[in-house]
């Protein structure tokens, strides 16, 4: 198993990242290389990625957690999503397809109602919900909240 390094993203590493957000199918709006984390291997190569987004003044996202598919499996994604937690205020939000909501549970994030959303989210959630109807997609989009 090859030894990898958690620590902030580096300039020279933005391509990486956008090029591993686009093959975890990953939402790739917002991502500037100055607020990620990245879990590089020794050779230089970025494995894993995860960032905290703002959306305005007092609203900040988890966001872009991805690891790359030979990776995954090896507590990278825990160690960035705990890492990125201990550095971030509160309360903290995140987005995630209905499947991934058992592991955001792990870390204390809890579902909320579209009441309890910020605007943003619920923008997001609204499209999501018409783009899940034209393509007849059965799983929902979470919005979750970390107190």
């Amino acid at each position: 198993m090859s030894r990898y390094e958690i620590r902030p993203a580096l300039e020279s590493e933005s391509g990486q990242i956008t090029d591993l957000i686009h093959e975890a199918g990953i939402n790739p709006t917002g991502l500037s290389w100055r607020r990620f984390l990245v879990a590089v291997e020794d050779s230089g190569r970025v494995i894993g990625c995860g960032q905290i987004k703002p959306h305005g003044k007092d609203i900040l996202e988890l966001a872009s957690i991805a690891v790359r598919p030979a990776y995954q499996g090896r507590g990278i994604a825990r160690k960035l999503i705990e890492t990125l937690l201990a550095q971030s205020p509160r309360p903290l939000y995140l987005m995630c397809m209905e499947h991934n909501g058992p592991l955001y549970e792990k870390f204390g994030f809890r579902k909320i109602k579209y009441g309890a959303m910020p605007k943003y989210f619920q923008r997001i959630w609204k499209l999501f919900g018409a783009a899940k109807a034209l393509r007849q997609v059965e799983e929902n989009l979470l919005v979750m909240k970390l107190e």
